[in-house]
């Protein structure tokens, strides 16, 4: 099946590197990564060809039909401080179907305090940073008087953090947290209710490094950083449909369904890169894939330690998804303490669900649920939903249903940025792009963009492109 300019679903693979002079870049993955690097190298007026194994683009941001339901993998949020994915979503056409709020709210539900007592709000105001959210602290009824009052001095402190220190990498947050005077209530309440849902792991197991770039970026950079973004239709109709289409604008042949099985540098300079017994042929090549899988792909001598790739772990996220025949939640969303339920989107309009109420439950650092039978865990989440929204009691649930994304994300661990490589490798041509990177950030639809922009300004340096084109978000929040 063809799509648009050159588009192609897998087949015979042509050799394009002599349609035009100059330099041709291969991306092996097309997932939100491979997808940026193509477009910039494009843009920058390089020939691209964008190779990707499954039958779609998107990685681990993706949708896909169940009956008259489309419905996203997981449940994927950013904040206004994501300028690298802001740009991404604006170069695809796609940003307003992912609005950001106009200033952060989220509502904070807890089941362990009496009814009528129970809902906090986490918001900001219009002030300079930190009085932002000076008033919602001080009115957070989910913590003490004191225990907010230490709130306010972790935060100064963890400001004061250089991000830029190594050794913040080899500390535990959790730790840090302790030491800085703030309570397992507290961490319950407030850090782990941001920091699981943006690091993919509990403040005791994620690195003090990437834990203070998430806080300080998102909440104590500039006075909207942390407001929300979410996507209002499927994830496929961005990262895939226009994605695509803007692949195609750009001239980038795009071909899916199409593994790739090995890269290896030629003798007279350049690359051969094998799909299916079949051989492009490259100036560059960038490897826009999962740490394992490009640490299979890595010819001989490109890094140094290539065992560091296979020691970044991962981390799963379990997604419930229940559908009611009637509406149940009023907000778009909320988070949840108390409960083992951590956070719930309404995901009504974007299924295209005609009737009823679509809900999904996202469940970061998931370890111990994540094989879970499906009966087992309707069994244990459809009561919690009745304990955190009255309107489900007596409501009918049409559907419930599970995805499971095992390696969701990299783990946090300390010690993880050592492991992490750069752009860069020592095989002149050849580039990694992916959120598992060392962008300085956790796995996130911001790392993957900064990745693919890194890894395609690296190769134009190498075929004597101009980088003048490069977008330029680079230290802007960091």
């Amino acid at each position: 099946m063809t799509h648009g300019n050159g588009t192609r679903d897998g087949g015979q693979l042509a050799d394009v590197s002599a349609l035009r002079p100059g330099g041709h870049a291969v991306v092996v993955g097309g997932g939100i990564a491979g997808v940026t690097a193509a477009l910039t190298l494009a843009d920058a007026g390089v020939r691209v060809t964008l190779l990707e194994g499954r039958p779609r683009l998107g990685g681990l941001a993706f949708s896909f039909q169940r009956g008259d339901l489309t419905v996203d993998n997981g449940q994927h949020v950013y904040l206004r401080c994501c300028t690298a994915y802001r740009w991404f979503l604006d170069r695809i056409g796609g940003t307003a179907l992912a609005p950001v709020q106009e200033r952060l709210d989220v509502p904070v539900v807890d089941l362990a305090r009496p009814a009528g007592r129970r809902l906090g709000r986490l918001r900001r105001d219009a002030l300079p940073v930190p009085l932002h959210l000076g008033r919602s602290l001080a009115t957070y009824p989910h913590l003490s008087l004191a225990e907010r009052a230490a709130v306010g001095r972790a935060a100064l402190a963890l400001k004061g953090l250089d991000l830029t220190d190594p050794a913040l990498d080899t500390q535990d947050f959790g730790s840090w947290l302790a030491a800085h005077g703030q309570s397992a209530r507290a961490v319950e309440a407030l850090w782990d209710l941001v920091g699981v849902a943006t690091l993919n792991a509990v403040a005791g197991d994620a690195s003090l490094g990437l834990a203070a770039m998430v806080f300080k970026t998102g909440l104590l950079s500039e006075p909207g950083a942390a407001d929300i973004g979410w996507a209002r239709v499927p994830l496929g109709d961005l990262h895939d449909r226009m994605a695509r289409e803007a692949l195609d604008a750009a001239g980038v042949r795009t071909e899916v369904r199409t593994r790739v099985t090995s890269v290896r540098a030629k003798e007279n300079g350049g690359w051969s890169v094998e799909v299916q017994g079949e051989s492009l042929e490259a100036d560059a090549v960038v490897l826009a894939v999962p740490q394992r899988e490009t640490h299979d792909l890595l010819p001989a001598g490109a890094l140094d330690a290539p065992a560091n790739l296979l020691e970044i772990g991962t981390a799963p996220i379990l997604n419930i998804h229940v559908v009611y025949d009637r509406k149940v939640l009023a907000a778009p969303f909320l988070a949840a303490l108390g409960t083992p339920v951590q956070w719930v989107f309404d995901r009504t309009e974007a299924s295209g669900l005609k009737e009823g109420q679509y809900l999904a439950l996202s469940q970061s650092a998931a370890q111990n649920e994540i094989d879970e039978p499906v009966a087992v865990l309707r069994e244990r989440y459809l009561p919690e939903l009745e304990r955190l929204l009255p309107g489900t009691r007596g409501a009918g649930v049409k559907d419930f249903f599970v995805t499971r994304e095992r390696t969701a994300t990299f783990a946090p661990d300390p010690g993880v940025g050592r492991l992490r490589p750069g752009a860069r490798t020592k095989a002149p041509g050849l580039y990694l792009a992916g959120a598992w990177t060392a962008t300085g950030w956790p796995a996130t639809m911001e790392s993957a963009v900064r990745s693919g922009v890194g890894a395609a300004g690296a190769a134009l340096g190498a075929l004597g492109r101009s980088r003048g084109l490069l977008p330029d978000f680079f230290g802007e929040a960091a």
